[in-house]
């Protein structure tokens, strides 16, 4: 048996024809570099040499380095080709990543400013805790079933703003929650009160000083206190319990109509023909600087160069005109359209208020994040209330319930029976009680007949009790129970001489018809046509004639 030849480093070559091709494909030789590339010589070739010389050899470790090498070249290059797109795919999701991830983190900080502005905001606003607004508690009442607000406007941001401390604005807000209405009464600023204390003026003066005066030291809790009472203060001179309180300054309303689109429209009413002028806000023209020509201060205010100038009819204004007309009474030449003055500019404040509700409604206010932030910013370093934050979707709810139509004003000085008039007290103008200086019975009745959802309150329709009976006192029995109950008593005594064996009612004069079923009611008798058997006051609108038979009132009342 020949013996085989060893292959350097123990190879034994098991068969001496086998093919380079075996170990290497041809296509794989083919990708090997050129330097790496062997140069082998075809079979055929190779093996009639190795029949000439008579010998046959292996391969050479040479050749086998060199094939290895190539082959870790081929599989580092097919690495690379397979391994990059992966790479290019990973480094896409890091950024996909990163940047949902940044989303995220801005979200989360709009989201944190927007709650720490709220935070700040509810704390200054209303009492109590952030939490709480997620509740929905009803708003305090009175026994009538109303919820009482009073509203002063001050004017402490405004720098050099004379009078900086006293209410430039005052005002009472009734609100039913059930019936879904609103009332709204403007205080005259001059009117004349005791303050029960000493204030600026003495221990009498204008109701406007009374707020600054019961306002001890700065801060949310001294606004609160001194709030609460005013409200006290205000509600004993106009016959109501008051439960709540808010201030506000300059500032809210410039921000409150920016925050509803930068301008609200209201509806200029006024007895001259022309519409209303008021001269005292020119400088917002340039008048009084030199430097400012006719021209200019008519192109800076068209179209006579005032800036409160304004035809009757609807008259759209931005933030400085609604502040400005709120401020507006005439008292500066050339003027017209505020021949009552303080009278008139508080209608026009009334009118402010009830087209910024009107515009927050209808522009959708409360789901644009912008305007709420507007409005948070405005409202919360500015506006002061004795509200509790678990009562703010209340209030919210209400603003957007209550139609415009159903928010009433009542006015003091228009009418048949004028509540206030003009006066002087001290040597200064002030605005008193037609009743008499500090006399407020008529105010408190007028105020309680226009708010009442009754009608026997609302139309107070007098009423003269005759005692035909011929038992003594029974007519002033008789007054007290319905004047318990609300009814207007104007004449108590005795019937003309005859025979009274009913109860009798005669009705004076047309309407008042909620007072005339409120009657048939309780006695549970018709109202008998024709004039009653004896000449009453002017103020007189039933006639009772007790007679001897009592009547039942236990099954009607």
């Amino acid at each position: 048996m020949a013996r085989q030849t060893s292959a350097m480093d123990g190879f034994v070559p098991r068969r001496s024809e086998r093919k380079v091709g075996g170990i290497i494909g041809g296509e794989q030789l083919k990708k090997l570099p050129p330097k790496q590339q062997v140069k082998l010589e075809p079979e055929k070739k190779r093996t009639a040499k190795a029949q000439t010389t008579g010998m046959q050899r292996g391969i050479s470790r040479n050749e086998i380095d060199a094939s290895l090498s190539g082959l870790d070249d081929i599989d580092n290059e097919e690495s690379k080709k397979t391994r990059k797109p992966i790479k290019q795919k990973s480094s896409r999701k890091k950024w996909i990543k990163r940047g949902i991830i940044l989303l995220v983190l801005i979200f989360i900080g709009i989201g944190a400013y927007v709650g720490i502005k709220a935070i700040i905001a509810s704390a200054n606003v209303f009492q109590g805790s952030i939490l709480e607004v997620f509740q929905n508690v009803p708003l305090k009442e009175d026994k009538n079933g109303r919820s009482n607000i009073i509203v002063v406007g001050t004017s402490e941001d405004d720098p050099g703003h004379e009078g900086a401390t006293l209410t430039d604005s005052m005002m009472i807000l009734s609100i039913d929650q059930t019936k879904k209405n609103a009332f709204m009464i403007s205080i005259p600023r001059d009117l004349y009160v005791d303050f029960g204390q000493a204030c600026n003026s003495g221990y009498s003066g204008k109701i406007n000083e009374y707020f600054s005066c019961v306002r001890e030291g700065t801060g949310v809790d001294a606004d609160r206190a001194a709030l609460a009472k005013e409200g006290e203060f205000v509600g004993d001179i106009f016959g109501l319990d008051i439960q709540y309180g808010v201030n506000v300054n300059y500032t809210v309303m410039r921000e409150l109509v920016k925050a509803v689109g930068g301008s609200i429209t209201v509806t200029i009413e006024s007895r001259n023909p022309n519409g209303i002028l008021d001269s005292n806000f020119d400088w917002k023209c340039g008048v009084g600087d030199y430097k400012v020509s006719r021209a200019e201060q008519i192109r800076r205010c068209p179209p006579r160069g005032h800036f409160i100038d304004l035809p009757n009819g609807p008259a759209t204004l931005n933030a400085e005109q609604a502040l400005y007309l709120a401020q507006a009474r005439g008292d500066r030449a050339p003027t017209y359209g505020f021949e009552q003055s303080n009278f008139d500019r508080e209608k026009n404040q009334q009118k402010i208020i009830k087209a910024l509700r009107e515009k927050a409604v209808s522009a959708g206010v409360l789901t644009d994040f912008s305007k709420v932030s507007a409005i948070i910013d405005a409202l919360g370093n500015n506006l002061r209330t004795t509200f509790e934050t678990k009562e703010f979707r209340t209030l919210v709810s209400l603003a957007q319930e209550i139609k415009s139509e159903d928010i009433k004003s009542i006015s003091l000085i228009d009418g048949d029976e004028p509540v206030m008039t003009t006066g002087n007290a001290n040597g200064v103008s002030i605005v008193r009680p037609v009743a008499g200086l500090e006399d407020y019975s008529v105010l408190r009745r007028i105020i309680q007949q226009r708010m009442s959802s009754d009608p026997v309150i609302r139309e107070a329709a007098g009423i003269a009790i005759l005692n035909g009976s011929g038992v003594g006192g029974a007519a002033q029995v008789q007054a007290d129970a319905l004047e318990e109950d609300n009814f207007v008593i104007e004449t108590i005594g005795n019937a003309p001489a005859g025979d009274y064996a009913e109860y009798v009612i005669y009705q004076v004069g047309e309407g008042n018809k909620g007072t005339a079923a409120a009657l048939e009611k309780r006695f549970g008798i018709k109202i008998k046509e024709g004039a009653p058997p004896t000449a009453v006051g002017d103020n007189v609108k039933f006639v009772i004639i007790l007679g001897k038979k009592p009547v039942d009132t236990s099954a009607s009342q």
